[in-house]
């Protein structure tokens, strides 16, 4: 092998120099794990791929195999602790400096749509995509258990959510909560309708009332076992989309909160948390 970010030629008068960043092909499978395919430009001695999580020193190290035509393939196994957060994507050959990678194809197909058993007790997620820069990185959410939002259905001045609890089991003292992210923490509790199906996890309804909710900023979770058990947030993580804010978009609905026009508007965080926002209607 050569080595893996090599000239491609020299341009200018300042003898400046043209490198081609190695690409990465990744395929997602049903459950949850990635695969790596590298661009092989020919570096002699072992090589890895090397996941850095953003803002801190933590690494996890993939080796890197000749698989033919020209690629290098590794694997990340669903099993392969990967914490949460975003995980800048770099390989790096026989200790030399690690090069970022460039994102190729991704197919996520296995994705959309995926029903993780939760027999876990955790739900683990891994979206690969490309940065604003162009460079490959990879989102990871580890949720022990998880709330996964579905459907969101706007009427009135209610706002119902459907989803799937995974990784633990719905009880009768189940039920929601609506908590504002203000320093005074306010937190209304609600129903939590529990869906008896065959499918994995456990469905749920939550309903929540828009002219209950003063302005500011309020986030959804529940608490499937009740006081005594854990505290879920909802969020939207098993899809193909690693961030979420900016392609989910849902109607603002005005409401008559205390006297005053209010506009609430249901969205999804940077991290794909389920929250609500109250404004002061302007126009």
């Amino acid at each position: 092998m050569t080595p893996l970010a090599t000239p491609a030629s020299a341009f200018g008068s300042d003898d400046r120099t043209v490198f081609m960043a190695p690409r990465a092909d990744c395929i997602a499978d049903s459950a949850g794990g990635l695969t790596f395919d590298v661009t092989d430009h020919g570096a002699s001695g072992p090589a890895h791929l090397v996941l850095l999580e953003r803002g801190r020193e933590q690494e996890v190290r993939l080796p890197l195999a000749p698989v033919g035509d020209g690629r290098l393939r590794a694997s990340l196994p669903i099993g392969v602790a990967l914490p949460e957060g975003r995980w800048d994507a770099y390989a790096q050959v026989d200790g030399g400096e690690p090069v970022r990678l460039e994102p190729g194809v991704n197919d996520l197909r296995s994705l959309v749509d995926r029903a993780p058993s939760g027999s876990r007790g955790y739900v683990a997620v891994r979206i690969p995509y490309a940065t604003k820069h162009g460079n490959l990185s990879v989102r990871s959410w580890h949720r022990a258990p998880h709330a996964e939002a579905g459907e969101l259905l706007i009427s009135g001045a209610e706002l119902t959510v459907c989803g799937r609890v995974y990784g633990t089991p719905c009880t009768p003292k189940a039920y929601a909560e609506v908590r504002a992210r203000d320093a005074a923490g306010t937190v209304l509790r609600g129903e939590l309708d529990v869906a008896v199906d065959a499918g994995a996890g456990t469905g749920f309804v939550v309903r929540i009332r828009y002219d209950e909710l003063s302005e500011g900023r309020w986030d959804l979770w529940v608490r499937p076992g009740g006081e005594d058990g854990p505290e879920v947030r909802v969020a939207r993580l098993l899809d193909d989309i690693a961030d979420k804010k900016p392609i989910f978009a849902y109607p603002v609905t005005r409401v008559e909160v205390g006297g005053r026009e209010l506009g609430a508007e249901p969205y999804y965080t940077a991290d794909n948390d389920l929250s609500v926002v109250v404004r002061a209607v302007t126009d």
